[in-house]
């Protein structure tokens, strides 16, 4: 008798765990349907042939802060590659000291998105890497004080010509941009807990994890926040259910709207690619809200017209940082020296 309860016992054991493995393997097709795997090779970008040349050189370009009037700012200044590739500021700190507009987006997993900036404005990477150069909040630069500052200096002047062979005057102000681009093409995070899941390894989320996710499925979360990037790929109403507040939805940025200039565009923004999110705070357009788990909870009412309890917040936050993945290790440039040709830099003041 003891030896049939045991067998007994043992056979139901089995068939739970049989049932908690599909159950496993259920959600790891269902996520397939809706995100994919951060590529572990750099992508593909149309119209720029990604070289180690251009990479090396965009590297630079990405690290020096010549870029700026005032020899201050660079590029990783407001995406810092040791910081989740952005500046975990509210808005960035610019020249003269000026506070940008809004939250600066990261850097890593960029290239991934339908186009760049919160509103959408560049259309890639290329487009992007001018605009800061040349604001006057942010680098406060122009093209051909640029131009001018790499070509004084020898070593850009080699690094361009090996970038781009082929063209006859290679140090421009569109190619600075190009080897940027190509440099940020470099600036992917695989191999998440959350990739390996959808790779086919259901114990890569925790039964936490894996019930997070199945709520950011099935309350909706991801009509707006899927693909590679988890997000990132299209343009959706801040407010669809309710409104933030003021200070989180300020009525002065009308976000799309100023690109397209369609009242339809209103307070409407880019989907924020949800990739290394634990990391990159403060949240939303305005950087006003420092804490995941009460941005998950704006989102809930806001765009799902739900107020989520405590522990569906707790669970999809858990799965929300199962998307940080492998950092990139960027050794910090030696970078071209300056000579008398090179401009002076600007007063910030």
């Amino acid at each position: 008798m003891k030896r049939l309860l045991s067998m007994t016992a043992a056979c139901l054991v089995a068939c739970m765990g049989t049932q908690a493995l599909a159950a496993d393997n259920a959600l790891v097709t269902k996520a397939n349907e809706y995100f994919k795997q951060v590529p572990t090779s750099i992508p593909e970008i149309k119209g720029n042939n990604i070289t180690p040349e251009r990479i090396e050189l965009g590297k630079d370009l990405f690290f020096d802060p010549r870029l700026s009037a005032s020899h201050l700012i660079s590029c990783n200044t407001c995406h810092n590659v040791g910081m989740g590739g952005d500046d975990n500021l509210e808005t960035s700190i610019g020249h003269g000291w000026a506070k940008g507009p809004r939250n600066a987006p990261t850097a890593f997993n960029a290239v991934f998105n339908i186009a760049q900036f919160w509103d959408g404005r560049a259309e890639d990477l290329k487009a992007q890497a001018k605009g800061p150069v040349q604001a006057g909040v942010e680098m406060n630069n122009t093209p051909e004080r640029v131009v001018t500052t790499l070509k004084s200096m020898p070593g850009y002047v080699d690094q361009f010509k090996k970038a781009f062979p082929k063209d006859a005057d290679p140090v421009t102000f569109d190619n600075m941009a190009i080897a940027i681009e190509a440099f940020e093409a470099t600036l992917t995070t695989p191999h998440s807990p959350f990739d390996k899941f959808l790779g086919g390894d259901s114990k890569a989320l925790t039964p936490q994890e894996q019930a997070g996710l199945d709520l950011f499925i099935e309350k909706g979360c991801v009509t707006c926040h899927a693909g590679v990037n988890v997000g990132g790929e299209g343009y959706y109403p801040f407010g669809v259910m309710e409104k933030p507040g003021a200070d989180i939805l300020p009525a002065n940025d009308k976000g799309r709207f100023e690109v397209t200039k369609t009242a339809d565009d209103s307070y409407v923004f880019r989907a924020a690619p949800l990739r290394n999110i634990e990391l990159t705070g403060p949240y939303f357009h305005t950087g006003k809200v420092w804490d995941l788990k009460q941005a998950v909870a704006i989102m809930g009412t806001s765009q799902l017209g739900e107020a989520l309890n405590e522990k569906e917040i707790d669970d999809i936050t858990a799965f929300l940082k199962t998307l940080t993945g492998e950092q990139p290790q960027i050794t910090y440039p030696i970078l071209p020296k300056s000579t008398a040709a090179t401009p002076l830099p600007i007063d910030m003041q």
